[in-house]
């Protein structure tokens, strides 16, 4: 048996076991915080009987397998995979160059941008599957990579970063009703007009940093929230804004059966309307590529390196003359250009924008997404928008756990829990994100990948 001096989670020698009794401890702690913690939230339902009274109903069944899998999850972890995983890291840590590559780790991007170009006929055009997972998970990637140059490489954390979201799909709707301008004029002007009101945000903000910055980014997401309720003769509150016009291609066609040059009419086929969401889908791969493009074209200019600079050590920055103030500034208007580029592609995609659709929980799923995937890391983040927004989309289409927890489950109501384990549990497996190595920019003779083990805590 280990010692008791021994942590239960570092790697041990080969000649010695695991504390299986401290591990059987841990699990039945792990099993009564659990049981405290969803006693009330799942053990017990309220409903309405016959006679229109609230009465609980109880689900101890339902309690007790969330009580079982915390207590099996919490004694597998001590006894079996947290010595395996602090080996592996310890190993891990002593590995700074990756010499060679496989042909996957070589060429993974092409094959990815392959993919994703083939992706609706792999579906076979199935409306589901390019909409609720293509569309859907690309206008995350995309935000995602915005916020990645404010929060990644700059380190200016933002928490309200879906005002900018909300700019652009706004400045869409209402200079297309009030207009009549194109989806091709008004996508970079949603950009601009986002990108200024993220260097209105960058002056006051000029001199915080850390937990001051964030508070100072949150109220000015939820000002921007609050305009749109009350400014009623403009947003039209609540209410929101309709019938906003759609993107065509160009003005060669539409995709409005209505108009004379609709897609139908011009090719002669029949219509559908499966033919303007696979154009979205290929608009916003396209607007997530460029967004990557241009970040990574940003990280090799003197601008990148500086925000990389700044998101290290500031006084440093500033002892070697980098101006900081343009630093940040730059850093909060690129990245905020992006998000009014997702939102105006949002806005022409549903036809309609509310300020309920700009709550603070979207600019913490967004920021979430960038520190699950590991901040700096495009590739990172995209695999973490895969995982949380197709996984909460996958949610709906279990309806075999009907069969396991009752009719009255549903698996969507549920999908903020299984985020929060899915992520204390990638925390655990990966705790700088899915990807934990960054490549400087600047090298001296011979390119050197960085293990998150010697980058500083906070900056994976």
């Amino acid at each position: 048996m280990a010692s008791n001096n021994t942590r239960p989670d570092a790697p041990l020698p080969a000649n010695q076991s695991a504390d299986y009794g401290y591990a059987l401890k841990e699990a039945m702690y792990a099993g009564l915080i659990t049981l405290g913690m969803f006693v009330l939230f799942i053990g017990l339902k309220t409903d309405q009987n016959i006679r229109n009274e609230l009465i609980l109903v109880p689900r101890w069944g339902l309690l007790a397998i969330f009580v079982i899998i915390a207590a099996v999850g919490r004694f597998a972890y001590i006894a079996w995979l947290g010595p395996a995983m602090a080996s592996g890291k310890a190993a891990k840590s002593r590995k700074v160059v990756s010499t060679e590559k496989s042909f996957l780790a070589q060429h993974w991007t092409k094959l990815a941008i392959v993919f994703l170009f083939l992706y609706p006929a792999l579906v076979g055009g199935s409306l589901k599957w390019v909409d609720n997972f293509g569309i859907q998970i690309l206008i995350y990637v995309m935000l995602a990579w915005g916020l990645n140059i404010v929060v990644g490489l700059a380190g200016l954390l933002d928490l309200g970063y879906v005002a900018f979201y909300a700019v652009g799909a706004y400045s869409y709707a209402l200079l297309s009703e009030h207009l009549g301008l194109s989806f091709w004029l008004l996508l970079p002007m949603a950009g601009i007009l986002s990108a200024m009101w993220g260097i209105i945000l960058g002056f006051p903000v000029l001199r915080l940093r850390g937990d001051y910055l964030a508070i100072v980014t949150l109220a000015f997401g939820e000002i921007i929230r609050l305009v749109l309720i009350n400014w009623t003769e403009v947003t039209k509150g609540t209410f929101g804004i309709s019938s906003i016009k759609k993107a065509d291609f160009f003005g060669w066609f539409t995709f409005n059966i209505a108009d004379p040059n609709y897609i139908g009419k011009v090719f002669d086929i029949a219509p559908s309307g499966t033919y303007y969401k696979i154009f979205l889908y290929y608009l916003i791969l396209l607007l997530a590529l460029l967004t990557a493009f241009v970040t990574l074209r940003l990280r090799k200019m003197p601008i990148g390196r500086a925000w990389e600079a700044l998101r290290e050590d500031e006084v440093a920055c500033r002892s070697l003359g980098i101006n900081t103030t343009n630093t940040k500034l730059t850093a909060f208007a690129t990245g905020a250009m992006f998000g009014g580029f997702a939102g105006s592609f949002f806005a022409a995609r549903q036809g309609f924008v509310s300020p309920e659709s700009f709550i603070f929980l979207e600019s913490a799923v967004i920021l979430a997404i960038v520190v699950l995937g590991g901040m700096g890391s495009l590739t990172g983040i995209a695999i973490a928008a895969v995982v949380m927004i197709g996984g909460t989309e996958i949610l709906r289409e279990l309806t075999f756990l009907k069969a396991i927890f009752g009719e009255g489950f549903t698996p969507e109501l549920y999908r903020m829990l299984l985020f929060g384990v899915a992520m204390v549990m990638v925390m655990i497996w990966k705790p700088r994100g899915f990807v934990g190595n960054r490549t400087p920019t600047a090298f001296l003779f011979e390119r050197k990948e960085v293990s998150g083990s010697f980058t500083t805590e906070g900056h994976g």
